[in-house]
């Protein structure tokens, strides 16, 4: 017999199957009582108009749970409006649910725990939600992991003729990422246990780097030193994300060097055949390039070479699209390298970090160059002491190409809760390190 496969994912497309069965689940929590405004059930068309609508609003994500690949539950992470700055920094868990059917075994939790995980790496510092407190099964799953109740609205919905209260939770994400409530299967139906930052795991992000519209890696940034890995953009992006990746870190080395996109047709077959977030950096110096590329699907744009010589642009990208902006700080020797690496600028990356902080960028990729490519370890030093330096999550890039060298990373992260994972290109595409084995490493 074989083992039931459970999977919890961001979908960016439906097909008809995933949408029939994705209605039948929503009907079927509906009749149970929770999980949408409705309270009786809705039916094919209906829902399958709602759920075609959800994928084109820009401000919502739509995450399904799946048993043996089945569409069994869902929910939506959705983002404040642009015109609402003063909670830019708060996203909302809306419409969760998991179908009767497809209860007991710990796929809400998986649900959940992807959702999170998202919201977290976007940057956002809260994640709200709100439920009819006759939703138990919920309203625990939320208590184990990590939700604090703050408050209850007495006239919350009318079910049945009777008025029914709701809860209202909250989660702290930046102060959670460093205190992980890690649960079994087993005990995601029971009480869930407590563990430490030791045991905080980590992200990995696979690079996709572009030239000339193929799958490449550089040696040191170098442009004449570059090695083709793939020439099919997005079956790459479909390999990595069947490897079990929960993002794809890509980069237009072409327009890093250019200073516009260059690499248009390449990164757009990434995006449609990717089913996870991708960040997307190489060549993004105006808002009207951020903003296209956020539109196509790309969730979070990385800012390098302008952060240095435009930080008023990054703020500009920071109050239009909050969570969706990154810094890339690329060094040599601790000072930032700008355009493709090509220039070094006389300014620390510790000060750059600080001041793409205060423009209120989500997170920080750091990069030493002399190391990329070279498979001989992460600058773990520099990583390090710019994590201890912000607030925001870090990210360490450059240099990994073993086990060994991504052991080390989660050990000093054991110390430095804010670096928050790695990006990892050569190693990956050599074969030195398999996907399985590098995830576990970072479990």
């Amino acid at each position: 017999m074989s083992e039931t496969q459970l999977t919890a994912e961001r979908v960016q497309e439906l097909s008809e199957d995933d949408l029939h069965a994705l209605c039948e689940a929503t009907d079927a929590a509906i009749l149970d009582g929770g999980g949408f405004g409705w309270v009786n059930p809705q039916g094919l068309k209906t829902l399958s108009r709602y759920f075609q609508g959800v994928m084109l609003v820009p401000e919502r994500q739509l995450f399904v749970a799946r048993h043996d690949g089945v569409i069994v539950g869902s929910a939506q992470l959705v983002r404040p409006p642009r015109n609402n700055e003063a909670q830019a920094m708060a996203a909302s868990l809306m419409h969760f649910h998991i179908a009767p059917y497809a209860r007991r075994f710990g796929l809400g939790r998986k649900l959940l725990d992807e959702i999170v995980q998202c919201a977290r790496a976007m940057g956002y510092q809260l994640l709200n939600l709100d439920v009819r407190e006759t939703q138990d099964r919920a309203i625990a799953l939320f208590r184990r992991a990590g939700f604090e109740q703050w408050g209850t609205h007495p006239g919350y919905a009318i079910v049945g003729g009777r008025l029914v209260r709701g809860h209202y939770f909250v989660m702290r994400l930046q102060e959670q990422s460093r205190v992980v409530h890690q649960v079994s299967e087993e005990n995601s139906r029971s009480d869930a246990g407590v563990v430490g930052a030791s045991a905080r795991p980590l992200t990995l992000y696979p690079a996709i780097d572009l030239k000339d519209g193929a799958c490449v890696r550089l040696r040191r940034g170098e442009m004449d030193d570059a090695t083709i890995y793939s020439d099919d953009p997005g079956a790459q992006a479909r390999q990595w994300c069947a490897a079990g990746f929960r993002w794809l870190h890509v980069v237009d080395l072409n327009g890093a060097f250019a200073g516009r996109s260059a690499n248009v047709d390449a990164v757009r077959r990434i995006v449609a055949n990717a089913t996870t977030p991708v960040q997307l950096g190489g060549g993004l110096r105006d808002m009207e390039g951020i903003a296209a590329w956020l539109e196509a699907g790309v969730t979070r744009v990385i800012l390098g070479s302008v952060a240095v010589k435009n930080p008023e642009l990054v703020r500009e990208a920071c109050r239009a699209f909050p969570g969706r902006i990154v810094a890339g700080i690329d060094a040599r020797g601790g000072q930032v390298a700008t355009e493709g690496w090509a220039e070094v600028s006389d300014m620390q990356a510790t000060e750059l970090g600080l001041r793409m902080q205060d423009a209120g960028v989500a997170a920080i990729i750091f990069t030493e160059i002399s190391r990329d490519g070279m498979l001989e370890g992460l600058d773990l030093e520099q990583t390090a002491q710019l994590a201890r330096t912000v607030s925001i999550p870090v990210i360490a890039s450059g240099g990994v190409g073993s086990l060994d060298h991504l052991a080390a990373l989660k050990r000093v992260a054991q110390d430095t809760p804010g670096i928050e994972g790695v990006v990892v290109g050569r190693a990956l595409y050599d074969g030195r390190i398999s996907p399985h084995e590098a995830l576990e490493v970072l479990a």
